[in-house]
């Protein structure tokens, strides 16, 4: 879990029949012409049978339930495009994925190709638009196949995110990015960014980036409602970024004073983001990091990272519950996209 950083209209409510005290789950690859490879895809749906499994055990990390050979309930879900983050994977985002399963949505999550866990390409990584067409890609697949379609609410779908998956959430709604802002933060963040750090150890410059690509719009009409917690990319954005969202937005950010991690301050001076997008409905979790949203560490974990000199995800501020943090965003989140 080397440096993790950069880690879902039309409102009809679910009946209580939709609810389920188990989450399915399927694993599988799916084409995508605009990487010229598969994409690995997870679905999380709501079930009431299966065999039993853990998802995302590892020694740092407590795993998920879930249950394989699983049919979804039946009835007419709505579902939910999710993405990981920077060199993450969509099992360590598995306990938002179930939770929101588990009040009634089908669950797409994917891995995203070049910056995902032991496929990471700096280069490719921060061509953040190939995120938003995984996700396009993966809602193509799920409602051109048959058996997923049946129980599928096609006016109900949305996209969630954390940290740069936050942004591809985002970005999938309609928003655009800024190269210059990402340049500018990163100057005048200088080694205070581990992040920034990073890119340039590995010789990175962000002057390189394609600026049109960068700025132009992967807007997918069919999102119907986004949220993201702690999102990304946000800096120094412009009123025309902003004007395609136009749909109901949920902004979470983790932390507060100190803990606030500023690259992801969506109410920050270099973001902007808040005040340019005031419909934007704004929550704050705390105590807590930006790193408390990668789930519930072993009594081990911390001890481990530390160890390995990693980025400190598994340590976080004084009367942290990461577990009640996990189960607030899952509200949250189930609040604004009319789960339950």
């Amino acid at each position: 879990m080397k440096h993790v950083l950069i880690a879902l209209a039309l409102f009809m409510p679910v009946s209580a029949a939709h609810a389920a005290d188990k989450v399915g789950m399927t694993t599988l690859s799916v084409p995508a012409a605009h990487h010229g490879r598969d994409i690995k895809m997870g679905i999380m749906y709501p079930t009431d049978g299966g065999t039993q499994m853990m998802l995302g055990e590892n020694p740092i990390f407590f795993g998920t339930t879930v249950y394989e050979q699983a049919k979804p309930l039946p009835g007419k879900h709505p579902v939910i495009l999710l993405s990981h983050g920077w060199g993450g994977n969509y099992t360590r985002m598995g306990w938002l994925g179930t939770g929101l399963a588990a009040k009634g949505a089908i669950i797409v999550a994917v891995n995203h190709p070049n910056s995902t866990t032991g496929d990471l390409n700096y280069q490719s990584a921060l061509n953040h638009w190939t995120r938003a067409q995984d996700l396009s890609a993966a809602l193509d697949y799920v409602l051109n196949d048959p058996a997923l379609a049946a129980v599928i609410d096609p006016t109900r779908i949305y996209a969630a995110g954390f940290s740069y998956c936050g942004w591809t959430a985002l970005s999938i709604a309609g928003l655009k990015g800024r190269s210059e802002g990402f340049d500018h933060y990163c100057k005048a963040a200088g080694d205070g960014s581990e992040f920034c750090r990073e890119l340039r150890n590995e010789g990175f410059e962000i002057s390189s980036l394609d600026s049109v690509k960068w700025h132009a719009s992967y807007k997918d009409k069919r999102i119907a409602a986004a949220a993201a917690i702690d999102p990304g990319l946000t800096w120094e954005l412009t009123a025309s970024d902003v004007d395609g969202l136009d749909m109901p937005v949920l902004l979470i950010g983790l932390g507060e004073g100190k803990d606030r991690l500023e690259a992801t301050d969506t109410s920050a001076a270099g973001s902007n983001f808040e005040a340019l997008f005031p419909a934007a409905k704004v929550e704050h979790v705390a105590p807590a990091t930006h790193f408390t949203a990668l789930g519930i560490c072993k009594p081990a974990g911390e001890a481990i990272l530390i160890e390995e000199k990693d980025d400190p995800v598994c340590t976080d501020p004084p009367g942290t519950d990461r577990k009640a943090v996990q189960d607030r965003i899952i509200s949250l989140m189930a609040k604004h996209f009319e789960l339950n």
